[in-house]
């Protein structure tokens, strides 16, 4: 375990059963109309999005945004669009894959985007989700855990872009950010 995480949260093992859980759900859900796009949003999504589509059984493709709101610790409420899509997304559906829903803002912001795009469909697949915090409503239609108030690391999620590494969701210890 790093020497800057409090306590493991969330496991590896668990992280990879979710993932194979949700994946299931993905692929009964659209198996019978067009799969559709996974927009995954840089950077903390990207493990999450990794192992979660080797449980999808469709044809599948991806794409990313970088989208930016936090400060530290801190969601700053202005949200950034540092790398929009390569490609169109008009006519399709999309499933926004992140990999936590604090505020909300972000999500809130992204989804009405894809919408603005063109999609016929925006679902929201998260890996975590912190309702807590929620300062918009939104909700996600796939969850994959739901935790306490706490900041947390790894497995794509970061504190100052380090730690995202991490084989699993661990909370930072509080005199590393305070």
């Amino acid at each position: 375990m790093n020497k800057n995480v409090a306590r493991i949260l969330i496991s590896e093992e668990e992280i990879v059963k979710k993932s194979i859980e949700l994946g299931k759900q993905i692929t009964e859900d659209y198996k019978n109309g067009k799969a559709p796009i996974l927009v995954a949003l840089l950077k903390g999504s990207v493990p999450f999005l990794a192992e979660l589509i080797k449980h999808i059984d469709l044809d599948i493709e991806f794409d990313f945004m970088d989208v930016s709101s936090y400060e530290g610790t801190e969601s700053i409420g202005d949200i950034k669009i540092n790398k929009d899509l390569d490609r169109s997304v008009r006519n399709e559906k999309v499933l926004l894959v992140e990999d936590i829903i604090d505020t909300g803002r972000t999500l809130k912001t992204v989804t009405k985007l894809m919408k603005d795009k063109g999609a016929v469909d925006v679902k929201v697949v998260t890996l975590l989700d912190k309702p807590e915090r929620r300062e918009v409503d939104i909700e996600a239609d796939y969850v994959g855990f739901v935790i306490p108030n706490e900041f947390v690391i790894g497995y794509g999620l970061d504190f100052n872009q380090k730690y995202r590494n991490l084989p699993y969701v661990g909370v930072l210890k509080e005199e590393c950010y305070k």
